[in-house]
């Protein structure tokens, strides 16, 4: 008998989808140690490997190009067209040689988040496509009007041949999915306790005045780091290998720290030991920060339909503070200083997405 075989598509876009179904992907790893996963996707192995513990298959390909972006707020619209274009004339070739693998390698079912290929891919190839995510493709680009409206469609054609959405929470309504089962909030769960963190990156700052910076994948071009030394008595943190060295920056890349732990930390591992997390918009940092009660200070995101979601989302649901791209480039951030506002709903959203979603594809093989 072969391996229940999973294949994963991952968009071809920042960091954020690859987090949230390695998540998946290891929590399922642990429920059936004996599923053989192979993850597609551009993203890097190592970040996959920060939560897939086990052996799995990674293939780099990439069948979709998400947003052509320079960092995590400024994107390139023209480049995204024509690389959309490109995609759409090629996908004939693309879904063929993808079909050939999935049926050499016998797999029996595809989770995708989120390229719209992955349906026509899974339907070619004979196997069901379920697909995650908290908002499509179709979305954004029919948002930008003109010449994307065409290509939102052809989106919304495949998105419509989707055998079963987990639609994620802080969602857009997804209509074109015809199959939807609303989950909690993905992400990890922290590796180290909080003593170990403090210890081994010497934070003695109390919680209030330790803050984590993480922008992604894509990072930022020009954080203001010199507004840090106004706050001389607080300890910031940061995955920004490029950011200046400063006494009170910890870099979590640096060299020094990696001995100390088997795999180098997350940035779901160094929250719990911050009072606030300062980012831009983007679903696995917020879900992650959401599933620990994390407060959230985020940047607005303009032009990208998905920002105005997510924000609030988080002002529903998480004691925030909603910046403006000029407080935050061009002012002094006397914002730290300022009382959170507390979530606008009482209520709470449910985190256990991971599991349900791993459960799903576990139950489905057996």
């Amino acid at each position: 008998m072969s391996r229940p075989t999973l294949y994963i598509a991952i968009t071809n876009h920042g960091f954020g989808h690859a987090v949230r179904v390695s998540s998946v992907a290891a929590k399922i790893q642990e429920l059936n140690p004996d599923i053989l996963l192979i993850i597609t996707t551009t993203a890097p192995r190592w970040l996959l490997e920060s939560y897939i513990t086990g052996d799995f298959i990674h293939r780099p390909r990439a069948f979709d190009v998400g947003v052509v972006q320079a960092d995590s707020l400024n994107m390139d619209k023209d480049a995204t067209l024509e690389k959309l274009r490109e995609i759409r004339k090629k996908q004939n070739s693309l879904i063929a040689s993808e079909v050939t693998f999935i049926k050499q390698n016998r797999v029996g079912l595809v989770l995708a988040d989120i390229p719209p290929l992955a349906t026509r891919m899974a339907a070619a190839a004979g196997v069901p496509c379920w697909m995650m995510s908290n908002f499509g493709w179709d979305f954004i680009y029919r948002d930008w009007g003109g010449e994307f409206v065409e290509m939102a469609d052809w989106i919304g054609e495949c998105f419509g041949m989707c055998d079963r959405l987990f639609r994620l929470p802080l969602h857009e309504p997804m209509p074109a999915f015809p199959n939807i089962q609303d989950v909690g909030l993905t992400g990890g769960n922290p590796r180290y306790t909080n003593e170990k963190i403090r210890e081994v990156f010497g934070i003695e700052t109390p919680l209030e005045k330790t803050v984590l910076l993480t922008f992604g994948g894509l990072g930022l071009e020009e954080i203001p780091y010199q507004n840090l030394q106004q706050f001389s008595d607080w300890q910031f943190i940061t995955f920004d290998a490029g950011s200046p060295d400063l006494p009170n920056l910890i870099k979590v890349k640096n060299q020094e720290f990696a001995q100390s732990f088997p795999i180098l930390p997350r940035p779901v591992d160094i929250m719990p030991v911050c009072g606030r997390l300062v980012s831009k918009p983007g679903y696995s940092t917020f879900a992650e920060a959401l599933r620990l009660e994390i407060p959230v200070v985020s940047i607005r995101r303009e032009g990208f339909a998905e920002a105005a979601v997510l924000l609030e989302g988080i002002q529903n649901y998480a004691e925030h503070q909603i910046l403006t791209a000029t407080e935050f480039f061009e002012g002094d951030w006397e914002f730290l200083r300022q009382p959170l506002h507390p979530p606008c709903l009482s209520d709470k959203l449910d985190k256990n997405g991971t599991e349900d979603i791993a459960q799903a594809v576990v139950d489905y093989f057996s």
